[in-house]
């Protein structure tokens, strides 16, 4: 999902103009922030004063800090709220590949949803995929095509330095045209969902925030050089997905790199959101399928789910951007603030439980602003 947003960078700085540039960092900055404190949820010290890994997941936490109220509340809102942002990416995958695929073949007479269905079904073999291990290499290969829609797009761009100009930077803005640059930057960076997994898996679990680091300080450097060129070479004529600015040649290339990574990305989400209801089903078993007809009847409900709300969900980019600004603001920065506070706070300093309330409160406004984009969005098309 990180790809497709990435495409929307430049019409985001569009209309943010250098306080977009700002915000590409900003937001590296916030979600690494946020990822640590989440993995910091994970752990408590012993007697002796070393931290000891007492939860594995997302659930775990939030289980613990509303025990309270009830000892699983937490965890199902958790769930919930993963599970729908999942499914949502899930049908974002199968809609872009139709609309790429329909866009690659203008003359094939096959409409965006018989494409969507071609692509379902070469995405079958998921509902077979019992390990992370087979995913993670998928994911590799998802970065390589990436790289190189990425090594395209700014390598066309520097052939026209020649008409670049600071001058196309827009110095006033209109409010809610930044609000939906905010969303298309912040959710560029998100990845909290797959990190409690990802940390349990590492080899050395203690070079976790040293990969944060680096990976968020990376992908801070190609996004803003990819912003960065692109607007310089297109200014005001910058589209939503920066590929339909390309040349009639290089666009049909790079729409087919698109949906390869599409397909390539579809498995993750797919295979977290399956894990996260089964595990519910069989009492938090997340790697022993005790039942396979279970898993397999499961996986492929989940599968033909996709496929039936990408085809027949009316105004479903209206819809996701609601949902995404509920449980995307949610699982990036409301709940790791607010479960860092919980957990934390005898140990957390003065400054570390400001950065944490400021977090929590910018997450809110974010998702609010968000909501109520989403919502006249919509009470337009309803009309």
């Amino acid at each position: 999902l990180q790809g497709i947003f990435v495409l929307g960078l430049p019409y985001a700085v569009l209309h943010s103009g250098y306080s977009g540039l700002l915000l590409i960092v900003l937001a590296a900055a916030l979600c690494c922030y946020t990822g640590k404190i989440l993995i910091a949820c994970l752990y408590e010290e012993n007697e002796d004063g070393q931290l000891i890994r007492v939860r594995d997941t997302y659930e775990d936490i939030a289980n613990a800090c509303c025990k309270n109220l009830s000892p699983s509340l937490g965890g199902i809102v958790v769930n919930v709220t993963q599970v729908v942002e999942l499914l949502m990416t899930c049908i974002l995958y199968l809609i872009v590949s139709g609309n790429l695929l329909s866009h690659s073949f203008p003359y094939v007479p096959v409409t965006e949803k018989i494409w969507a269905v071609i692509v379902f079904v070469t995405l079958l073999p998921c509902v077979f995929i019992r390990t992370l291990k087979i995913v993670s290499k998928l994911s590799q290969l998802c970065s390589l095509v990436h790289f190189v829609i990425t090594l395209i797009v700014i390598t066309y761009c520097l052939t026209q330095m020649y008409q670049w100009s600071w001058a196309k930077f827009r110095l006033s803005l209109e409010f809610e045209d930044f609000l939906v640059s905010v969303g298309v930057i912040i959710f560029s960076y998100t990845s909290q969902i797959f990190l409690p997994t990802l940390e349990g898996n590492m080899k050395n679990p203690g070079e976790f925030r040293c990969m944060l680091n680096w990976t968020h300080f990376f992908a801070c450097i190609v996004k803003t050089t990819f912003a960065l060129t692109a607007f310089l070479t297109w200014g005001e004529k910058t589209k939503e997905v920066i590929t339909d600015n390309l040349p009639s040649f290089l666009e049909t290339l790079v729409n087919l790199c698109l949906l390869t990574k599409a397909l390539l990305s579809y498995p993750l989400p797919f295979f977290a959101a399956t894990e996260i209801v089964y595990s519910c089903i069989s009492k938090g078993n997340h790697s022993n399928y005790r039942s396979p007809l279970l898993s397999l009847t499961l996986r492929g409900s989940f599968l033909l789910l996709t496929l039936l709300m990408a085809m027949f969900t009316p105004h479903f980019a209206l819809l996701m951007g609601l949902s995404g600004s509920v449980t995307g603001a949610a699982m990036t920065f409301l709940l790791p603030s607010l479960f860092h506070l919980k957990l934390k706070w005898k140990t957390l300093s003065f400054l570390e439980k400001c950065a944490d309330i400021s977090v929590f409160i910018l997450g809110f406004l974010c998702s609010l602003a968000g909501i109520v984009c989403s919502m006249k969005g919509l009470l337009d098309v309803f009309g």
